[in-house]
């Protein structure tokens, strides 16, 4: 998994799979206003996860307000879905944003991504107040997750 910027040529291609994935759900590509610029550390993080050397997987996260991320276009190519890749990313997306001390990671995805719903759940996220560009969409589904109780978990020392 390599660090690039929004607009490094693999991350364009992942990004407009995803767009058209969009196209084929919903019906149109994500218009959330996205700046590459958002993406650059300390403000934000973008990956790329490769098999073969090719670009298979992509998310990012960016600063939203004091404390909080926002996770933006987590894709899998379809090829490469059932391996543990989102997990991977995800993970890494969440590593990421606690080191750069945010508190907490929020993302918007929709009804007709049923298999995003079950990772994130199965992941920790939970249902949090509509936010953004679709906050009014009855589609959409808005989830979050604390990071500071994962790292306090992960700073216990384990039961003897």
């Amino acid at each position: 998994m390599e660090h690039l910027t929004y607009d490094h040529p693999d991350s364009a291609r992942l990004i407009a799979e995803v767009q058209q994935e969009y196209v084929v759900r919903y019906g149109g590509v994500d218009l959330t206003p996205v700046d590459p610029a958002q993406f650059v550390p300390p403000h934000g993080v973008f990956l790329v996860a490769y098999l073969d050397g090719e670009p298979v997987a992509t998310g990012g996260w960016r600063v939203r307000g004091e404390h909080e991320a926002e996770i933006k276009r987590m894709y899998v190519s379809p090829a490469a879905r059932g391996r543990g890749l989102a997990r991977a990313v995800l993970a890494e997306l969440e590593r990421t944003a606690a080191a750069a001390g945010r508190r907490t990671l929020v993302l918007e995805t929709g009804t007709k991504q049923p298999e995003a719903i079950a990772l994130y759940e199965s992941a920790g996220y939970v249902p949090v107040e509509p936010f953004g560009y679709y906050a009014d969409e009855p589609e959409s589904v808005y989830l979050g997750k604390d990071l500071l109780a994962r790292r306090d978990a992960e700073a216990r020392p384990p039961h003897r």
